[in-house]
């Protein structure tokens, strides 16, 4: 499954996809929000929760970028 055919499924699909067929790589937790990381064929997944309520609060896919930054160690230069 490439990222195009995974945006166009339903959030509850997505969601079942995510579990079910993705490797688990990160956690971030930033203020209340929990930023949970997955690969899943060649991109990335990352679903948000709030971790006061213990609910998903939203889910996003990507290849690169800001969201992906979030999980690297290295010192923010900008």
């Amino acid at each position: 499954m490439g990222i195009y055919d995974f945006n166009i499924l339903t959030d509850h699909d997505k969601y079942d996809t995510v579990f079910t067929k993705g490797k688990f790589v990160d956690t971030v937790l930033s203020g209340n929000v929990k930023y949970v990381l997955y690969s899943l064929s060649y991109f990335w997944v990352e679903v948000q929760y709030n971790s006061f309520e213990n609910k998903i609060i939203g889910i996003s896919s990507f290849v690169a970028g800001k969201s992906l930054d979030r999980y690297s160690n290295l010192p923010k230069m900008f």
